[in-house]
């Protein structure tokens, strides 16, 4: 079992910037993957970013590439995502999940998840 927390959510204008945070419990943390979904009101949950439990290999959706960062330290159960030149079509509540076993960009990799933090980006 494992309590994930998001954080770091609020309002920006487009071409702004945010970091998300999710602080995670348990002493398990290290052996787990992490992303990051998001989904908007009347939308299907979007992948957005995952990152291997040692931080080596991340990847991304085709809409957040080059603009989001996600990075993990595990020596502070923490995993961030951080987002630049933020769109309107951001916003939406991002939700931090752990997996434990494999990582990917399918929900249903990923076996705990925080209760998501709003993101609005206004144009």
């Amino acid at each position: 079992q494992v309590q994930l927390v998001e954080s770091g959510g609020g309002l920006v204008q487009a071409g702004g910037s945010l970091r998300l945070s999710c602080a995670a419990s348990g002493r398990t943390f290290r052996g787990y993957a992490m992303g990051w979904f998001r989904q908007a009101p009347g939308k299907e949950r979007e992948f957005v970013a995952a990152i291997s439990w040692s931080g080596g290999s991340t990847s991304y959706g085709d809409s957040v590439a080059g603009r989001f960062t996600i990075s993990r330290d595990n020596a502070k159960n923490t995993v961030y995502l951080q987002m630049n030149s933020l769109k309107p079509e951001d916003t939406a509540i991002y939700y931090c999940a752990a997996a434990t076993a494999g990582w990917g960009a399918s929900s249903h990799d990923y076996d705990y998840w925080g209760q998501g933090t709003q993101v609005t980006v206004s144009s």
